[in-house]
């Protein structure tokens, strides 16, 4: 598959602290620092000393073999699970102790492994519960139906369907979202993580199931997503061929540890990368 390429396409530079970040970055706050993390569980240390920092507009890939502690990260960094040790800045500030709605409101969203919509709910209403952090009128103007709720609900009705529009999906804003084939469903999900209008956009393999000309599609919409609304996405992806096509700075995990970061080129000649993934050669 060829590589896809962004006129906003920027070498990455280092930061003070070693990290590395687009160029076009730098002079930015970055939208994500994670320093020294891990979490344990019981006696298992699932996720150590992992670091990270990602540019304001940056494509980032966090990659690594299955049971490497992808998910866990996203986990830690919308905390679903509250880190054993370490820290995480989202754009400036320190998550500690704050919960999963806290992080949101901040504007952290995701995508998950497994699908998660509302099947019986509708196209529109699954992106308009992604603009629940957004809704400006309290639960009485709701019941009473006064004219700030209609406003506010005009206001969303027209937000979601800009939204959907980006994966050409405004047609199928009255369908059931249960109805839809598997790819529009995957779709829907990164739609309606974006209705909580994020500075960064955690996708976990939004490819998965997904077919080869789905696959490119998807490549051209990360891209433009981030060009249309400047924000950071961060994606786990088996497909190389996605990772490499669009990502600019890419983290891999093994055993809960990062084993390197670099871009596309310096990760896929990586002798420690390979190895994790196809094995140390036996020696003849």
């Amino acid at each position: 598959m060829a590589k896809v390429r962004s006129k906003n396409e920027s070498p990455l530079v280092p930061m003070p602290s070693e990290a590395y970040i687009p160029q076009r970055d730098l002079d930015k706050l970055p939208v994500l620092e994670a320093r020294h993390l891990g979490i344990d569980f019981g006696g298992l240390t699932a996720v150590d000393d992992f670091n990270l920092v990602i540019g304001r507009t940056e494509i980032a890939g966090l990659i690594g073999p299955n049971g490497a502690g992808k998910t866990t990260v996203f986990n830690l960094l919308t905390k679903v699970y509250q880190p054993t040790r370490g820290s995480i800045m989202i754009d400036g500030r320190d998550t500690n102790g704050m919960n999963t709605v806290q992080v949101s409101k901040l504007g952290v969203a995701r995508t998950f492994q497994n699908i998660r919509l509302f099947n019986n709910l509708s196209v529109e209403d699954n992106v308009k519960l992604g603009m629940h952090n957004q809704i400006k009128y309290g639960m009485f103007r709701g019941i009473l139906r006064s004219p700030a709720y209609w406003k506010q609900e005009r206001i969303a009705h027209e937000r979601a369907l800009e939204l959907l529009s980006i994966f050409n999906m405004q047609d199928m804003a009255e369908k059931k979202a249960g109805s839809l084939p598997y790819g529009a469903q995957r779709r829907l999900e990164i739609v309606r993580a974006l209705g909580t209008n994020p500075s960064l956009l955690l996708l976990d393999e939004p490819a998965a199931g997904m077919n080869p000309s789905e696959t490119a599609e998807l490549m051209e919409n990360i891209m433009k997503i981030r060009d249309t609304f400047q924000i950071a996405i961060m994606l786990i992806e088996h497909d190389m061929n996605l990772v490499m096509g669009i990502c600019e700075g890419i983290c891999v995990l093994n055993f809960g540890k990062v084993i390197a970061k670099g871009t596309p080129e310096e990760i896929q000649s990586n002798p420690v990368v390979i190895e994790a993934y196809l094995g140390r050669k036996k020696e003849a």
